[in-house]
C-alpha cells in the first residue's frame, strides 16, 4: 500500500490531478455549509432525521440538503435528467442515432442533459421550499414572490455549479466527478455520527457495536463481490483468409455484470416512494375533510416501517429488471457479434444467440436485484435489530462509497500502468 502511494506521488501529473480533485471537493463542502437565509437549520435537521426517504435524498445531494445550503439540491436534478435521456434514447430514433455517433454524439446528449437540468432543478427547488413551509416544525417562513424566485435561482445555480465541478473532476481521470461529490457528502457525515455515538455510549452497547462492525465489514465485502462479479460468456471468432494472410481465429469472452443497473434502481424507487408522501403533505392543507383524512392515511401507511421496507424492496427489485432491460440489448449484441464473425460456441448466430444472452442475463439479474433490494432496506433492518440510531449502516451510501473507491483505484492503476508502458 505504501509503495503504491509513493508511486502515485512520484508521478507529477497524477499527483497534481489528485490534489486538484481534493481542492474541488473542499470547495463543495464549503458551499454545502453556506445556508440559504431564513431557514431554521436545527428544525430542518430534525425533519430529515425523522424521515428515511428524505435522508436518502440527502445522500444524493451530498449532504447539502440537510443544511438547506446554496447547493441544497445537490446533483439530484442532473441525475434525474440523465436517467430521462437514457430512457428517451431508447424511445426516440434521432437520439438513438445520436448516441451511436461516438464522442460527438455523446457530447451533444450531455449538453441536452445539462439544459434539461435547469428546469428540473427549479421545479425541485420550488417543491422543496413548499414542503418545508408546510412542515409543522416551522422550518421556513412565508416568502415574498421576489424572495421565492431569488431562492429558486440560487438553488438552481448551485446545482449547475456542482455539475460544473463534477465535470472538472472527471476530466482529471481519477474518478467520476458526480459520484465523487456524493462520496464526499457521505464521508463528511461520518465524524458527526461517530461523535454522537461516543457521546451516548454505554457499556451495554458494546456487544451491539461489535455486531454492527462485523455487519459493516460483511456488507462491504458483499458489495465488492457483487459489484465486481461477472459472468464470462465465451466468444470465438471465425478465421478469415484474405490473400496470403489469415485473420481472426481468436477466443475471447463477453463480460456480463451481476449488477448491471448500478444505483439507478434505488434512485427510481426513492422517487416513486417519495411521491405519495409529498402529495399527502399537500392534501393535509385541503379544506375537504375526506381529503385531509386520505392524506393522513397515506402518511400513516408510509410511516409504518414494515410496509415502507417491503414496498421499497419490491420497487428496487422491479426497477432493476426494468432498467437492465433498457440498457442491455441481447439482439443488438448478437447482431454485432455476427457482423464481426463472432459466435458463442454451441449456439447458432443471430436470434438463438440473442435468446441465450437474454436467458443468462435474467438468471444473473436475479442475484443482482435481490442484492440491491437488501442493500436498500439494510438501514431499516440494522436500526430495528441493533437499536443503534446514531450510527446506522446506510446500504445505499455504502454502495456509493465502495463503488466510487473501486472505480477511482481502477482509473489510477490504469494511469500508472500506461506510464510504466510508456517508460515515463
Amino acid at each position: 500500500m505504501s509503495n503504491k502511494l509513493q508511486q502515485i506521488w512520484r508521478v507529477k501529473e497524477l499527483r497534481n490531478s489528485i490534489l486538484f480533485v481534493l481542492g474541488m471537493l473542499v470547495i463543495f463542502r464549503i458551499a454545502a455549509h453556506i445556508p440559504v437565509p431564513g431557514v431554521n437549520v436545527a428544525n430542518l435537521k430534525n425533519f430529515f432525521a425523522s424521515n428515511q426517504i428524505l435522508g436518502l435524498l440527502n445522500i444524493l445531494s451530498g449532504g447539502a440538503m440537510a443544511n438547506f445550503s446554496i447547493v441544497a439540491l445537490g446533483i439530484g436534478p442532473y441525475i434525474t435528467s440523465s436517467i430521462i435521456f437514457q430512457l428517451l434514447t431508447m424511445i426516440i430514433p434521432s437520439l438513438e442515432a445520436l448516441s451511436k455517433e461516438g464522442a460527438s454524439g455523446h457530447q451533444k446528449i450531455n449538453q441536452y442533459t445539462r439544459m434539461a437540468t435547469v428546469p428540473l432543478a427549479a421545479l425541485q427547488g420550488y417543491g422543496m421550499i413548499v414542503l418545508l413551509q408546510r412542515s409543522p416544525l416551522q422550518i421556513i417562513g412565508q416568502m415574498s414572490p421576489w424572495q421565492l424566485i431569488s431562492t429558486i435561482i440560487v438553488m438552481t445555480a448551485g446545482t449547475m455549479f456542482l455539475v460544473w465541478l463534477g465535470e472538472l473532476i472527471t476530466e482529471k481521470k481519477v474518478g467520476n466527478g458526480i459520484s465523487l461529490i456524493i462520496f464526499a457528502g457521505i464521508v463528511a457525515g461520518l465524524p458527526a455520527s461517530f461523535q454522537q455515538t461516543i457521546v451516548t455510549f454505554s457499556p451495554a452497547q458494546v456487544p451491539m457495536l461489535v455486531v454492527f462492525v462485523l455487519l459493516a465489514v460483511i456488507t462491504i465485502a458483499g458489495i465488492v463481490f457483487i459489484t465486481e462479479g461477472q459472468r464470462h460468456i465465451p466468444v470465438s471468432y471465425a478465421r478469415r483468409i484474405r490473400g496470403h494472410r489469415m485473420y481472426g481465429g481468436m477466443d475471447t469472452y463477453l463480460p456480463m455484470r451481476v449488477n448491471q443497473a448500478g444505483m439507478i434502481p434505488i434512485i427510481f424507487a426513492i422517487s416513486l416512494v417519495l411521491f405519495p408522501s409529498l402529495v399527502a403533505q399537500f392534501l393535509l392543507r385541503a379544506e375537504a375533510v375526506w381529503l385531509k383524512n386520505f392524506g393522513q392515511g397515506v402518511i400513516n401507511i408510509f410511516q409504518n416501517q414494515l410496509i415502507y421496507g417491503i414496498l421499497y424492496f419490491v420497487l428496487v427489485v422491479g426497477f432493476t429488471y426494468f432498467y437492465t432491460s433498457i440498457i442491455f440489448h441481447p439482439q443488438q449484441i448478437a447482431e454485432n457479434l455476427q457482423k464481426q464473425g463472432g459466435f458463442v460456441p454451441g449456439i447458432r448466430p443471430g436470434p438463438p444467440t440473442a435468446g441465450f444472452l437474454a436467458k443468462v442475463s435474467n438468471r444473473i439479474m436475479l442475484g443482482g436485484a435481490l442484492f440491491l433490494g437488501i442493500i436498500a432496506v439494510l438501514p431499516l433492518i440494522s436500526q430495528k435489530a441493533l437499536n443503534i440510531t446514531t450510527l446506522t449502516i446506510g446500504g445505499a451510501g455504502l454502495l456509493i462509497v465502495v463503488s466510487v473507491v473501486i472505480e477511482m483505484v481502477r482509473q489510477i492503476d490504469a494511469q500508472l500502468a500506461m506510464r510504466e508502458y510508456e517508460g515515463l
